[in-house]
């Protein structure tokens, strides 16, 4: 039997039309010929996608009992028995009901697949599973139900289901995706427009990614190994010096050039010591390669252009940009062809961008022996090799008896010549050559050894020593040419780490990073009491042989080396780090510390406007309350019943005014000093909004009310009915007359929100923060407002209950405060 096709409509959230889309499908199908029914079909109340159905089979679901609860499944066996040539099952990630023959739906369709039945299904991008998590980091919401990427992957085919964010929030304002009800909730939590762009690129992308591999496949199945540019990737490879960053910024236009083009930016270190580059350089690039929006790459290798060549086939890269040989022409001719010409030797169909820069930034780092490097060595010995016999030749041919000198003078040049090209230990070899050939051919008596004249012996001597010094000569420039150059580079490196400091705690992982880059090392960790602070590893270059190395940084840290054994002269530079990572674990102290200090700080100010507020806000109720009581004392005046009783008004309102700000003011302290008694439990909602509404003498009808059935929150009743007065408040000061302010519940996401909209001013986005800070008013010189602590206070009580208050703009005009605290469990 042949298994059927599966075929997946995935959207990047509800509502984008997958289900719509389904049906669509399924009704072209059917009038194509096709015996095509539905299996499950999950319209979530929406009327346009219920009336799409219209005369297509629809498979009668089974009912299912659990916990006295009746749940419609679909009917695995009435779909295997009717045996259509399509069945449309929606939601492939649903969880079926206990008792079910399989416990998820996609398992379902595997069974109606092998039955060689094809099935129409759709998905969310938040059920895939390996992007579940990632969901949850954007979206707070977590998904119970999901779907393997394997059995994704096995679909025949996955369409994209498409709309963007705004037109997706649209149609969810209007009223087509959920009920009114709903809508203010799901817009301000998972629908909001940042949550929606990045789903959709979630989806894009993991659809991209399996056209990729499907692509891979097929080019591995069918043995075609030659480069296909579906896609164009460009690869920039750096060097560490600041011709970097115009490599990159090319590399980047030309990216830009094509839909979809990717950039690559990838450093090859080398495994034999000190890394080749300038790091902060480096670390620059680094930083404009994330801004261009491509990847960073470090690759441990010491073939530098093979290892570049194969990153560039390992990632497809269709282009490979580097810069200009730094070789000057005398060193192309002595050292042979340089990494450009071997790049592109070896890249074969991989278009390679030489691209010519000003200045010629990397230094290398020489190692720390100093001697000449093993090819100028072997130059030396070939030029000895090939220069000895011909110069015999030649002075041979030229013999006579008065040519002695001259025949020395030439073997002597010879010497230098090696000297220069080889260094010491080829000189002292050509030395030793010519001093013999000189005896044998032209040192009386010929071809032979010896030596009759004393003469000749000491001029034969002489010969060797001056040989011999003047390669002593050339391999000490040359040495000291070696350390300059290596000076130079650790003076950059030094200067590196001295500006890393001064960034701070993320010095320390900057500090360890570099320097596992700068010796080689396969791993460095940072431990500080026994814990681990910072780690940076090279997995390609673990090894079992490795040494490992410990050193004290300071007194309570430790640095643990593991990689190849130091040279004496890498301990210096060593040092030096150990300095900088002493010094950077202090400022990390002092941070601490001076964290630790700004509440204290925060108090100070605050009992100062405690102050403040004492001697100024309190004075007018005091000062009313004082002149009513003494005026209700004074003998010398007849007081009316109507001024008594407006005395003893006037007094009661201010000694109740008196009595609010005192409360305030204590619980502000009270929030400051972390100190404030919580007593929390299941509260509803409904109760504390009417109770907020009784604290206020307030009729239903002054205040609209929008109450949907939500769970409990798991909060203190008596703050959480003081939040709700303090914002209603607020919105009754700010409301027009003739609009009513509205207090709304919904629940999302195992969360409960509280709304309280005014139709007033509103508050400018940059001054949102301020209405939270105690004693602020926003320019408000109404001296009945009280002294602005209203707000501060039910920010501070929500965030004590493990909620929180944020300020949102209302639709049409007005500000929206919504206190979200989580559900009781």
């Amino acid at each position: 039997m042949t298994r059927g096709s599966l075929r997946v409509m995935l959207g990047a959230a509800p509502g984008v039309g997958k289900t719509y889309a389904m049906l669509e499908e399924g009704r072209r199908l059917r009038d194509a010929g096709k015996d095509v029914v539905i299996g499950v079909l999950e319209t979530h109340g929406r009327a346009a996608t219920a009336a799409l159905v219209g005369d297509l089979e629809v498979i009668p679901r089974r009912h299912l009992l659990h916990r006295g609860v009746s749940l419609d499944e679909l009917d695995l066996a009435a779909v295997l028995v009717r045996n259509p040539d399509l069945v449309l099952v929606d939601e492939l990630a649903h969880t079926n009901a206990p008792g079910s023959a399989n416990a998820k739906r996609w398992e379902d369709v595997a069974a109606l697949l092998d039955a060689g039945i094809d099935v129409l299904s759709t998905v969310n991008v938040q059920h895939i599973e390996s992007l579940n998590d990632v969901v949850e980091q954007i979206t707070g919401v977590p998904q119970r139900e999901t779907i393997p990427d394997a059995a994704l992957r096995r679909a025949d085919q996955i369409e994209l289901v498409d709309l963007a964010p705004q037109s997706l929030r649209d149609r969810l304002a209007e009223g087509f995706i959920y009920p009114a009800a709903r809508v203010d909730a799901a817009l301000s939590n998972y629908f909001r427009l940042g949550n929606l762009t990045a789903l959709r690129e979630l989806a894009l992308l993991w659809l991209a990614d399996e056209v990729d591999v499907a692509l891979q496949a097929y080019r591995s199945e069918h043995g075609i190994d030659a480069l296909w540019e579906a896609r164009e990737r460009i690869v920039v490879a750096l060097t560490g010096g600041p011709e970097g960053e115009t490599l990159l910024r090319r590399g980047a236009r030309i990216a830009a050039r094509t839909s979809g083009g990717q950039l690559f930016a990838v450093y090859v270190s080398r495994s034999d010591g000190l890394a080749e580059r300038d790091p902060a350089a480096l670390t620059s690039q680094r930083a404009l390669v994330e801004t261009l929006g491509g990847s960073y790459h470090q690759v441990v290798a010491e073939d530098v252009p093979a290892a570049l060549v194969d990153f560039a086939r390992g990632v497809g890269a269709t282009q490979l940009v580097i810069g200009v040989s730094r070789r000057s022409r005398w060193g192309a001719l002595v050292g042979g062809a340089g990494t450009g010409a071997t790049i592109i030797r070896l890249a074969a169909d991989i278009d390679v961008h030489i691209v010519s820069h000003p200045r010629a930034g990397a230094r290398r780092l020489p190692r720390s022996a100093g001697a000449l490097s093993r090819r100028r060595q072997l130059a030396g010995l070939a030029t000895l090799f090939l220069g000895l016999p011909l110069l015999t030749l030649l002075l041979v041919t030229l013999r006579s008896d008065d040519s002695m000198t001259s025949d020395v003078l030439g073997y002597q040049l010879l010497v230098v010549i090696v000297a220069l090209v080889g260094g010491l230990w080829p000189a002292l070899l050509a030395a030793a050559a010519s001093a013999l050939v000189l005896d044998f051919f032209f040192v009386a008596p010929l071809h032979t050894v010896t030596v009759s004249n004393p003469l000749h012996l000491i001029a034969l001597a002489i010969f060797v020593l001056v040989a011999t010094l003047v390669s002593v000569v050339v391999d000490q420039a040359a040495r000291r040419s070696t350390l300059a150059t290596r000076s130079t580079t650790e003076a950059d490196l030094l200067v590196t780490i001295a500006g890393s400091v001064i960034g701070g705690e993320d010095a320390l992982q900057e500090l360890v990073s570099r320097l596992r880059e700068a010796f080689g090392m396969a791993s460095v960790m940072l431990r500080q009491d026994g814990q681990i602070l910072y780690l940076s590893t090279d997995a390609g270059t673990l090894d079992d042989t490795d040494e490992e190395t410990s050193i004290s940084v300071g007194t309570e840290a430790t640095l643990q080396l593991r990689g190849r054994p130091l040279a004496p002269k890498d301990r210096r530079i060593l040092d030096v780090f150990v300095a900088q990572l002493e010094t950077a674990l202090e400022q990390r102290r002092l941070a601490s510390e001076v964290a630790a200090a700004r509440p204290i700080a925060a108090a100070d100010r605050l009992r100062s406007a405690l102050l403040a507020a004492v001697g100024h806000d309190l004075r007018r109720p005091l000062a009313s309350a004082t002149t009513a009581v003494t005026a209700l004392r004074a003998t010398d005046v007849r007081l009316s019943e109507d001024d008594r009783d407006e005395l003893l008004e006037t007094a009661e309102q201010s000694l109740a005014s008196l009595s609010t700000l005192v409360i305030d003011l204590l619980d502000a302290s009270r929030l400051q000093a972390g100190v404030l008694g919580l007593s929390s439990r299941a509260t509803e909602c409904e109760e504390i909004v009417l109770g907020a509404l009784d604290e206020l003498g307030l009729a239903p009808g002054e205040v609209t009310l929008r109450l949907e059935p939500v769970a409990p929150v798991y909060a203190d009743p008596a703050l959480l009915q003081r939040v709700v007065v303090n914002l209603l408040t607020n919105a009754i000061r700010f409301s027009p007359s003739d609009t009513a302010p509205t207090i709304a519940t919904s629940e999302f996401g195992g969360k409960v929100q509280l709304r309280v909209v005014d139709s007033g001013p509103g508050i400018p986005v940059a001054r949102r923060r301020e209405v939270f800070e105690p004693f602020q008013r926003l320019g408000d010189t109404d001296n009945t407002s009280g002294v602005g602590l209203g707000l501060a206070l039910a920010k501070g009580f929500t965030e004590a209950m493990n909620g929180t208050l944020e300020v949102e703009d209302t639709p049409g005009g007005g500000l929206t405060m919504v206190v979200e605290l989580p559900e009781a469990r």
